[in-house]
């Protein structure tokens, strides 16, 4: 297991990994972790933070960032020490500012334009099924491909100067590829307003339509989403990969088949150990011991 008393940071800039142990102890316990360009993956204990590294350029889904948080997702899915994901953008002003336009172009025909969306589809379906809880630390504005990214996470934490937005419409483009996401997140007439006249909400606004979880100063935003993950950590990993799982593919079940594959997963889950740990600690009054099984 990882040992809480560490952190390390997994990037391609110099510098940017450090231990308190030596490496061999890490290395042990820990997947090899993807190689990132635009990206940065850190893991403290059980959380693991994917971080979206271009502040100067507002932190945009391009394509090699796209690839970047496909890999890291990809890897913090598999990574049993992993036990909550916290997803984030550098800097202190924009959490993610939507899609790099520049970088789908570059002389591609159109249908080489029309296939490298496909990494958005790849990276929605990732986040989907990474079997843990993610946490988003939405740490300014959220705009375009960035309102998706920050949808698709399961729960949001916003810095109360954050915005909302789908823009797209300003420029004559319609926000297809995030849409599915939207969709499922945020009640039908609100997201066709932010559709079709493209103005942003705030942090409160999103709030109050329970969209965003929380809404805290800047100086409060690490202590509320450490909080969080604190808390997510505490609990049966395997009952929360199956829940989770449960939740987002009875979404789009017809309401006897959802009923008929709920009841099959509650039973599957009732028959983990951490089930039966969890009711045995319940009646001899102590906190349980979770390991995932």
């Amino acid at each position: 297991m990882v040992s809480t008393d560490f952190c390390i940071t997994l990037g391609d800039r110099p510098g940017s990994t450090f231990y308190a142990y030596p490496p061999s102890t890490i290395w042990a316990a820990l997947a090899e972790t993807p190689s990132l360009e635009q990206a940065l993956l850190a893991v403290d204990g059980h959380v693991a933070t994917i971080t979206l590294n271009r502040p100067d350029q507002r932190n945009p889904l391009s394509g090699q960032m796209l690839r970047d948080l496909i890999a890291a997702f990809g890897w913090c899915q598999k990574e049993p020490d992993v036990r909550a994901i916290v997803l984030t953008g550098a800097g202190d002003r924009v959490f993610c500012a939507g899609a790099d336009l520049s970088s789908f172009d570059g002389g591609m025909s159109d249908l080489e334009r029309h296939r490298s969306r496909d990494l958005f589809v790849e990276l929605f379906t990732s986040m989907s099924e990474a079997g843990k809880p993610i946490v988003g630390r939405i740490n300014g504005h959220a705009l375009a491909g960035g309102l998706g990214l920050a949808c698709a996470c399961d729960l949001l934490v916003a810095v109360d100067t954050a915005t909302f937005g789908t823009p797209e419409i300003n420029v004559g483009i319609w926000p297809m590829m995030i849409q599915a996401i939207l969709s499922r997140s945020i009640p039908r007439k609100v997201l066709l307003e932010m559709e079709m006249l493209g103005d942003r909400w705030t942090a409160d606004q999103m709030q109050s339509l329970g969209i965003v979880n929380r809404v805290v100063p800047h100086d409060q935003l690490n202590s509320t989403v450490k909080d969080i993950t604190d808390r997510l950590v505490k609990k049966s990993p395997i009952a929360l990969r199956l829940g989770r799982d449960s939740f987002y593919k009875q979404q789009d079940m017809d309401f006897r088949a959802a009923l008929a594959y709920l009841h099959s997963q509650f039973t599957l889950v009732t028959l983990t150990e951490d089930s039966k740990e969890g009711i045995k600690a319940f009646f001899e009054k102590r906190e349980p011991e979770f390991k995932g099984k």
